[in-house]
């Protein structure tokens, strides 16, 4: 059966079951993040659709959704999470901040692309952990599996503990597979046959 679209207004983000709060957040990248036409990916690849995920992590809403979200999804032995700058940012903090609204303290941590070019010269922004900690690494939207693994090396080298991966999408390009290859564990909120799916059932032709 179809679903009517959410609409911001109806739902108090804060407050509403993870079920109706993950209808109301595909809805959101229905109708913000996703685009259909001819792109470039960051991989290199071209395609037929565009995710950004930007537009929904950061969205006043769209960003608390997102937090509630995944929080439930981080495993109970995680002290930290992070992701690769700059599409993890708006995640990682999100989660943390509703983790210490619910009683939970996550660590957040930010990992650079590229060494910090003075200072410390570090790879990874924020507190310093203690050897072996537990983080999990969050990601926007995984193609190839490429970024969020090199964010997993990162923190990995660093003396991290890192066996966990959630994203918000899936493009189904083979990044499950390389996690899987690498032996890591994958979650993601939704696959990008479940939003184009949807965005077909409101956008009809």
């Amino acid at each position: 059966m179809t679903q009517t679209p959410v609409s911001p207004q109806s739902i108090d983000v804060s407050k509403v079951d993870l079920a109706t709060l993950q209808h109301y957040l595909l809805d959101l990248f229905c109708q913000v993040a996703y685009k259909e036409g001819d792109f470039v990916l960051s991989s290199g690849q071209r395609s037929s659709y565009y995710i950004n995920g930007k537009q929904v992590t950061l969205h006043a809403q769209g960003g608390l959704a997102v937090g509630r979200l995944l929080l439930s999804m981080v495993p109970a032995e995680a002290v930290a999470i992070a992701g690769l700058t700059l599409g993890a940012d708006p995640i990682v903090t999100a989660v943390s901040v509703v983790g210490a609204y619910e009683g939970r303290l996550l660590t957040p941590l930010i990992v650079r692309k590229e060494a910090k070019g003075h200072g410390t010269q570090a790879y990874i922004e924020g507190p310093t952990l203690t050897p072996a900690s537990s983080v999990v690494v969050l990601e926007d939207v995984v193609t190839t599996g490429q970024s969020a693994l090199k964010a997993v090396d990162r923190l990995r080298h660093a003396g991290y503990t890192v066996n966990h991966i959630i994203s918000l999408v899936d493009r189904l390009q083979g990044g499950a597979e390389l996690y899987q290859q690498q032996g890591l564990h994958f979650q993601t909120l939704f696959s990008i046959q479940d939003i184009q799916t949807h965005w077909r059932t409101i956008n009809p032709e």
